[in-house]
């Protein structure tokens, strides 16, 4: 490239310590953990009391879940246009009625299509109202030393939404069976997440109206559109793209068919679920491991070493995983990269672009990488029914986790990004 523009700073106008973008993230840590809960997870424990009642596969109502993220990614783009634009406030209240609505109509499904369009709908308010807004919101309230913090604050409890959401519906689809249970859900979401976003979602107080000279105003529509594309320009967004596409499709995978080789390995499918199980409560250790690492170490080197370390431990699985010590070993080797791209995504890319235009440019990121990572099983399964073994999955997986490694420390004319005034601006 000829080019070697310079870097965004983060907006000087924006108080790390303002008072306000604590209660955001309070708010935005419920919001997201209800969020997830009733969205996502609560369809797993659905799903085999749908496929009864509709008389469908749970292959064909698997299938619906996987359009709904399809969805999430693709909204995700013009979702992040919006939030740079005009802030998070009315896209986050506006996205949970209309999921709340859904939830509604998801307990009343009749047909696989009637599922898939409402599966459709949620896949797209979710990019409205789960973490990638979320993040948004709080990249642009807080100042480096504490964005880290605040965006932990939100992972660590949204982490526990499986715990929480899973059994619950479990329990509600035992008493009001899996439409009753639904009802529950939808009034939980409905009572909870539209008012903290409406009452608490607000854009950060704008720069002084007198800024120093050294103070840039806050850029406007056509600043952000050139910051975008800069940053699309810029071959390192493209190998980030590349890395978290690359560690995306390997967590995916091991998701869905860790359980599926632990048994294949001898092991009782109740200690397999169990130690698949291990992998949400590693996400939030992998979490910790990196807040607590970069004060001391570069975000880039953390990620890389974790990503290596996933690496040795799938390739370890063949080696290790026959026995019960070693099947934990290699999860927990594996499941500390779990989670830990949802706090070094904002890091890096706020880091090297700016806050600017954070949202729209995170948005582009996540569409490729959500895709990714709703592929990716499908094509290990193809790729194990052709083979008949898990041994090229496994290498598969490792080969995904090493190039993630290589991927994130490698530099593209070293920190190169953009300036966030163009140059014929006529403001100082």
């Amino acid at each position: 490239m000829t080019s070697n523009p310079t870097m965004v700073p983060a907006d000087p106008a924006v108080d790390g310590h303002h008072p306000h973008g604590w209660r955001i993230v309070a708010a935005l840590a419920i919001t997201s953990t209800v969020g997830y809960g009733t969205l996502y997870y609560a369809y797993a424990v659905l799903l085999h009391p749908m496929a009864t009642t509709l008389g469908a596969s749970t292959t064909a109502l698997t299938g619906a879940l996987t359009a709904s993220v399809l969805a999430g990614a693709l909204m995700a783009i013009p979702v992040g246009r919006w939030l740079d634009h005009h802030g998070g406030r009315a896209l986050m209240t506006c996205g949970s009625l209309a999921a709340t609505a859904l939830l509604v109509a998801w307990s009343q499904v009749h047909t696989l299509r009637q599922l898939y369009a409402v599966m459709i709908g949620i896949g797209i308010t979710g990019a409205m109202v789960l973490y990638e807004p979320a993040f948004a919101v709080i990249v642009s309230w807080f100042t480096p030393d504490r964005r880290a913090t605040a965006l932990l604050a939100v992972t660590i409890v949204a982490g526990f939404a499986s715990t929480i959401f899973m059994p619950l519906t479990g329990l509600l689809t035992e008493r009001l069976g899996w439409r009753g249970a639904l009802l529950v859900l939808a009034a939980v979401h409905g009572a909870l997440t539209a008012p903290l976003h409406a009452l608490t979602v607000r854009r950060p107080p704008h720069a002084p109206a007198t800024p120093a000279p050294d103070v840039p105003t806050r850029p406007d529509h056509h600043q952000r559109r050139a910051i975008v594309k800069a940053a699309m320009r810029d071959a390192r967004f493209w190998i980030l793209a590349t890395t978290f596409i690359a560690q995306g499709a390997a967590t995916s995978t091991i998701t869905v068919h860790l359980v599926g080789y632990l048994a294949s390995r001898g092991h009782p499918a109740t200690f397999a679920a169990a130690v698949a199980g291990l992998l949400g409560l590693l996400s939030v250790t992998g979490r910790l491991v990196l807040t607590g690492a970069r004060r001391r170490l570069p975000v880039t080197t953390i990620v890389a070493v974790v990503f290596a370390i996933q690496a040795v431990a799938v390739l370890a699985m063949p080696l290790l995983a026959g026995t019960r010590a070693g099947a934990v070993i290699t999860v927990v080797g594996f499941g500390l990269g779990f989670g830990i791209t949802s706090l070094a995504t904002p890091a890096l890319l706020a880091e090297r672009y700016g806050t600017s235009a954070y949202a729209t440019i995170a948005g582009r990121l996540a569409a490729p990488v959500t895709i990714a990572k709703a592929a990716a099983p499908l094509a290990a399964a193809a790729l194990l029914h052709t083979s008949g073994s898990y041994q090229p999955l496994l290498g598969a997986v490792a080969a995904c986790c090493a190039l993630a490694a290589i991927g994130i420390t490698s530099r593209s004319g070293s920190t190169l990004a953009h300036r966030a005034i163009d140059r014929g601006n006529d403001r100082p």
